[in-house]
């Protein structure tokens, strides 16, 4: 699934990117640093908005689009934050042929967002993977560490209540 940039503004402090200038000093001479400075970029905001993206080519010297390559290549990074709640809706071949596009498509439609986005209010993120490992209880999705299986399409809203507070 292609990744998606946020439309959600960047929030960042005067102190994540104190931490990121310190970490992009630290590896601005190493040849292939953009990648371990891009998963300490995404530990310092919890995700890698082009924003960042772009304090990291300026700090390592190289171009926007290497470093933007590296984040959308890799499955380990995240353009768009994630939510209080982020909810993962398993697409595996299990999963699928049991209704999980559905399913996906029901949070979509009761969220307002799509597969890698974040609620305006940060509240609520969704992710489509590909697999789960709980192959079992297709079709399954979780929210945070919570699993939900063998689920309908009529289970959404049950299970988006429960997060509501």
């Amino acid at each position: 699934m292609q990744k998606k940039i946020s439309s959600v503004p960047f929030k960042g402090t005067p102190e994540q990117e104190a931490k990121l200038m310190e970490v992009i000093a630290k590896s601005k001479d190493d040849p292939g640093a953009v990648m371990p400075v891009l998963q300490e970029a995404q530990e310092i905001y919890g995700y890698l908005p082009i924003e960042v993206q772009k304090m990291v080519a300026d700090g390592l010297g190289v171009s926007l689009e290497e470093v933007y390559g590296v984040s959308t290549f890799y499955s380990q990074f995240a353009l768009s934050p994630k939510g209080k709640y982020n909810i993962s809706v398993c697409l595996g071949t299990a999963c699928y042929v049991k209704g999980s596009g559905d399913i996906l498509n029901e949070l979509t439609e009761q969220l307002g967002i799509g597969p890698e986005e974040c609620t305006e209010d940060g509240k609520f993120s969704l992710t489509a993977c590909r697999c789960i490992g709980a192959c079992g209880l297709a079709p399954v999705l979780t929210v945070n560490d919570d699993v939900y299986g063998r689920l309908v399409v009529e289970d959404v809203e049950t299970i988006l209540k429960k997060y509501q507070d």
